[in-house]
């Protein structure tokens, strides 16, 4: 598993650049791209808001403050100090996640918050980071080198992945997914592997929707499991039991391990005019919002839309309407392609890295920010269905922006580290 991480390392370490001075030796790319989404994000959400009787766009500023101080704090810390911590941080986000069940504060049809001090605290949002930083620690030193390997790895984000999901918060046990899958690929894992991990949720979604295409696909696992797992009849044998496991209790699943929103928005996903004025009201008025907006915008705060607050939870989840309408589709691809850029830079990070431990951690970052960006932008265009899954830096929300600061200050942390000559930030 080290050659391997250590080729996936190279893949993205580029040449090493002299700096000099205190400002050419700030991370322009890793802090500046984040500190100017935010900055764009409260006029949004001010425009959101211009009608309203509440106003949030200055209190997501002042969270924001509050989480750069963590983050040039936690950029001065070298990561390999938190291995000491990973077992009672492991033992506090278990005990955070089962106090939602118990004393948490329910809004929208979920439990997901804590009231502490009269702040509303979502741990399922610092598990994410938690969970990156457990599962590094444990790839770190237990290679992947067999199947039987995976099972340290999955049961220990096992245990919060359910507890979140049972919230019910579906949009945040996805992001435990990637995160597992995207680190054990870059610990070493072969793209077979994950091909055969992913193939039961997909099994599950065939069955649900094309039911006759499993006679193909059950086929292709069972010959991919040949090719790619040790002990050749057996493993054929575990997965085609799985496939067939998950395509019998995917009717159960979807009545009774869903609830009835959460149909209602894959329903809707696939057909909004089904349900135009209930399920299906936030996708349709996002998409005429978004290309209302045409090439250039109707510019800030001049959004029509926007203004008139036809977009419910505008300033949250659906936070990339605003720009669409009042940015046009030139701010949406800068957007896009300021993300692309601060991925690249984490991958740059990752790859420099001293540490195995320190190169997962970054990757888990990546992973875990750049899949929110996915998922967030797919569902508001319409290409996915409609998660609570916020749009980092963008999106309103106190827990997730102090997550994103902190998940900044770590990255940074491991890049000062990688560097010959170290730079302050």
């Amino acid at each position: 598993m080290v050659s391997l991480l250590a080729r996936r390392k190279g893949m993205f370490a580029g040449g090493d650049r002299t700096r000099r001075g205190w400002l050419n030796g700030v991370d322009k790319i890793l802090w500046g791209v984040p500190l100017g989404i935010t900055c764009l994000a409260g006029g949004l959400i001010a425009s959101t808001q211009r009608q309203a009787t509440y106003v949030d766009w200055y209190d997501h500023w002042i969270t924001a403050a509050v989480g750069m101080v963590l983050a040039l704090i936690l950029a001065r810390i070298p990561l390999e100090r938190l291995n000491a911590l990973l077992g009672p941080l492991y033992g506090l986000t278990v005990v955070s996640l089962l106090a939602v069940r118990f004393v948490g504060t329910s809004a929208l049809g979920a439990q997901r918050w804590i009231s502490i001090a009269g702040f509303h605290v979502q741990p399922s949002e610092f598990a994410k980071l938690a969970a990156i930083l457990l599962l590094a620690g444990v790839l770190s030193r237990f290679p992947i080198e067999r199947p039987v390997d995976l099972v340290r790895p999955t049961a220990l984000i096992g245990l919060p992945w359910i507890l979140v999901f049972i919230q019910p918060d579906l949009g945040t046990s996805l992001v435990f997914g990637t995160l597992l899958l995207v680190m054990l690929f870059w610990a070493g894992m072969p793209l077979s592997w994950l091909v055969l991990l992913l193939s039961p949720l997909i099994t599950a979604i065939l069955a649900g929707s094309v039911p006759w295409v499993l006679a193909g696909w059950i086929p292709l696992m069972a010959y991919l499991a040949w090719r790619s797992l040790p002990w050749k009849r057996p493993a054929v044998a575990v997965v085609v039991a799985i496939q067939g496991l998950f395509a019998l209790i995917t009717p159960y699943l979807w009545m009774h391990g869903l609830k009835e929103y959460q149909r209602d928005r894959l329903l809707v996903f696939l057909d909004p005019a089904t349900d135009p004025l209930g399920a299906g009201y936030h996708l349709m008025q996002s998409k005429i919002g978004i290309g209302s907006g045409q090439l250039f915008g109707t510019g800030l705060l001049h959004g029509h839309l926007t203004k008139l607050q036809f977009i419910p939870e505008q300033h949250t989840d659906f936070i990339f309407s605003a720009i669409g309408e009042e940015l046009g589709f030139l701010g949406c691809v800068l957007l896009i392609a300021a993300y692309g850029l601060l991925l690249w830079r984490l991958l740059q990070i990752a790859g420099k890295a001293r540490s195995d431990f320190e190169s997962l951690v970054v990757i888990g970052l990546a992973g875990m920010l750049m899949f929110q960006v996915v998922i967030n932008i797919s569902m508001t265009i319409g290409l996915g269905p409609v998660t609570g899954i916020p749009l980092p830096w963008m999106s309103y929300g106190r827990s997730a922006m102090l997550l994103n600061f902190m998940a900044l200050g770590l990255c940074a942390s491991v890049a000062r580290r990688g560097q010959p000559s170290k730079s302050p930030w």
